[in-house]
Parts: C-alpha cells; structure tokens; sequence
C-alpha cells in the first residue's frame, strides 16, 4: 500500500514507516502533521484524484530539523576580473510516516492468491509405436 501526496509543493511516494527529507515545515521536532492533498492511493485498487481523492490523509511524525550540505554558487566572466562566490544550504525537515488513513475496510483486503492450474496428463504412445520402437532398438 503507497500513495503519492503533496508535502511543500513537492510530490512523494510514500510507504508506512518510510522515512524522508522535506522542505521545512512548521512544527516542533516530534510534533504530528498530517496532509490530506493525496493525489493517488494503490491499496489493492489503483485511485487516481482529480485532482486529489478525498477522504484519504497521511500522518507523519517530525523528527528532526537539519540543514543539506552546502551548494557553492560560482561565477566567473573570463578576463574581466568577475568572480563571485556564493553558499547555500537548504532547511530541510526529516519525517517518518506514521500511516495512511481512510480507507475502506473492503479495499484494505489483500487479493486472493490465483490458483494453480492443473499440469496437463502425461501422454501415452500409441500401442502401434511402442511396438515399431523396440523394433528399431534390435
């Protein structure tokens, strides 16, 4: 069972228990949160959003507020003398998915296992070509 939601602007196909970096969301580090824009759910059935499905949440846990590591931003005009020197580092926001909420207790059923079918009978040789072999065979 996965969905794919809505976090900050961004799309993410998330899993429970599945951890993930998101742009940094308001809220105190272990706090609850909750995104309700989900734009599809497979749960045995595909549901596709238009343009999301209503009814459906995800839950999430905030673990920790951290920074991404550093982007230098260089430019340079060649004999010019430019140069220019920037850093940048993202506020990043680690959470955990708690669960996906809403669905109905029918479609939370997993599908019964297709049967096997049946191995198909050995054949038998004919009377007459059993007899035409040991022939050949002497």
């Amino acid at each position: 069972m996965f969905a794919i939601v809505e976090i900050a602007g961004l799309q993410y196909k998330v899993e429970q228990d599945q951890k993930l970096f998101v742009n940094r969301l308001k809220g105190d580090k272990g706090g609850k949160v909750s995104f309700d824009k989900v734009l599809l759910t497979v749960n045995g059935s595909t549901t596709i959003g238009a343009p999301a499905v209503s009814g459906i949440t995800v839950d999430a846990e905030i673990l920790d507020h951290v920074k991404a590591d550093k982007v230098i931003v260089f430019k340079k005009k060649r004999r010019k003398g430019y140069e220019k020197k920037n850093g940048h580092r993202q506020s990043l926001t680690q959470i955990q998915i708690t669960g996906i909420t809403g669905f109905d207790n029918n479609k939370t059923e997993k599908k019964a296992a297709p049967k096997a079918k049946k191995a198909a009978p050995a054949k038998e040789q004919p009377a007459a070509d059993v007899e035409n072999s040991s022939e050949a065979a002497e």
